[in-house]
């Protein structure tokens, strides 16, 4: 059956991936980005291969920006069936180094904008007796990563959060899952290796199992399950999308 999805941060990387994926699925998508010629281009590929959705340019951690872009979802598509919540800020700052504006930045975009979209998305779950929510947070959420102390408490929160929703509304036909990726090939962790922020990929996948990285592909194909009729009875997990490097 064909729904509206909403993925939030879709126009780049795993969000971009995970909203193509979903409009294979035969979903109706809305691509949330802070670029807007960025969620234009995702929804564009989306329909050269045969997929339905818009692009809506949105900063996740602003309330009325996230409200006008879920009525312009609404307005053009219909109610909500379907939320992905990938739109993320992630950098390397040792904690004595982070001051209190960069700190409340990641916690306005990774944790609010997930907690906004959410709250925006139920109301049409609850009326429609069906939802699903998949957050993507992170394995520096399970573990800790250094020099990331905010981006790890932002996306342990995510995990807590998604937990949470889970348990409030299972009741109401809605789901609600996270998903952890470790390293994932994508143009953020690209533009950190070349600010010498990351190693290179030979060095990471040492601690991996599976031996490579990630790729976007491997996140989506998780959501496009979760987002299935067949997931009705998965709800508050913690799915992890790692080559088995966090067990």
């Amino acid at each position: 059956m064909s729904r509206v999805a909403v993925v939030t941060g879709g126009g780049s990387g795993m969000g971009r991936s995970i909203a193509l994926q979903l409009a294979a699925d035969g979903h109706r998508v809305a691509v949330l980005d802070i670029d807007g010629d960025a969620a234009t281009s995702a929804v564009t590929e989306a329909r050269n291969n045969g997929g339905q959705g818009i692009g809506v340019r949105a900063d996740v951690g602003d309330e009325a920006s996230i409200t006008a872009a879920f009525d312009e979802v609404r307005s053009q598509l219909g109610p909500v069936g379907i939320l992905v919540t990938s739109a993320a800020i992630s950098g390397f700052t040792r904690l004595d180094k982070i001051s209190l504006d960069e700190w409340n930045r990641y916690l306005a975009v990774n944790l609010t904008g997930t907690f906004l979209s959410v709250r925006s998305a139920i109301p049409d779950m609850v009326a429609g007796g069906w939802g699903r929510i998949v957050t993507i947070s992170s394995a520096a959420g399970q573990r800790g990563a250094g020099r990331q102390a905010h981006y790890s408490a932002t996306k342990g929160g995510v995990i807590a959060m998604t937990k949470s929703i889970a348990i409030d509304y299972a009741a109401k036909g809605i789901t609600a899952n996270t998903v952890p990726p470790f390293v994932i090939d994508t143009p953020m962790l690209r533009e950190q290796q070349q600010a010498g922020k990351l190693p290179p990929e030979e060095y990471l996948t040492q601690a991996i199992p599976a031996g490579r990285l990630g790729s976007g592909t491997d996140v989506a194909e998780l959501c496009s399950y979760l987002c299935s009729e067949g997931a009705g009875y998965v709800t508050g997990q913690v799915i992890g999308v790692n080559g088995g490097a966090v067990l």
